[in-house]
């Protein structure tokens, strides 16, 4: 992501590992966001708010065929690919608080994963694409929890009072 100056919006680049040859992908007046491969690379999910509200679109890797793929009226966020590519799994308002969904990676059949007044943001896959962790204040602090793919085996990882966000898997 590349904001140009404090007032810009954000646009979405790539270059080269060692920096050089920097591309633009995204030139809207709108903020694009949050950039994530595809396992494959060939494509690029991201979060815009050109249409009124941040969704989460897919792009073609080069920055080409860029495609709203939530279309609601809430706040779609976080997208993140399972590492099979089958699906997206991604934070969303749409149910008046931030829940984990999935959906498959062209968008259709969104299914919600988490249920909880508290906030659950951040979704992040396990390698065999089974299983989603995600942060959440659901006990007064933000935590780390898992979820299986089909919503089931909701489980806590993390105790500690400290502030625990962010989980990656190994």
């Amino acid at each position: 992501m590349v904001q140009d100056h404090a007032d810009a919006n954000w646009d979405i680049w790539v270059m080269r590992g060692d920096g050089t040859d920097p591309k633009r992908l995204t030139d809207d007046p709108a903020d694009d966001m949050s950039p994530c491969w595809s396992p494959d690379g060939r494509s690029i999910a991201f979060v815009s708010d050109r249409d009124g509200n941040r969704e989460i679109y897919v792009m073609k890797a080069d920055g080409t065929q860029q495609v709203n793929i939530t279309q609601n009226p809430a706040e779609d966020w976080s997208p993140a690919w399972s590492p099979d590519g089958s699906s997206l799994a991604f934070s969303s308002y749409r149910d008046g608080n931030w829940e984990i969904y999935v959906m498959a990676a062209d968008g259709s059949d969104p299914q919600r994963l988490t249920f909880d007044s508290s906030a659950d943001y951040g979704p992040c896959w396990s390698p065999d694409s089974e299983s989603t962790a995600f942060h959440s204040n659901r006990d007064g602090n933000w935590e780390i929890y898992v979820v299986g793919r089909d919503g089931e085996g909701l489980q806590r990882l993390t105790t500690d009072a400290a502030t625990d966000f962010s989980p990656a898997w190994s």
